[in-house]
């Protein structure tokens, strides 16, 4: 078997100019901003080619869930 690439996270200091950028810069599809009514649960989907998946998640979200000051470990 051979391992696949299906999710790539990425955590962006701002998700709207984020989700501007690849929807509207690069005409990536998206449904928009989703979970954005549950704490740290905001997140956007691209789906791309090959079944491959982008996530933008805010930076402060990811930092929370692996208990981390939001500028990062320094």
């Amino acid at each position: 078997m051979r391992p696949k690439l299906t999710v790539l996270t990425l955590a962006v200091r701002g998700l709207d100019r984020a989700v501007a950028f690849y929807r509207d810069g690069l005409g990536w599809p998206t449904k928009g901003i989703q979970g954005a009514d549950i704490e740290n649960g905001a997140v956007a989907f691209f789906k791309l080619e090959n079944g491959l998946i982008l996530a933008l998640w805010p930076q402060s979200s990811l930092a929370a869930d692996a208990g981390l000051p939001e500028g990062g470990a320094h």
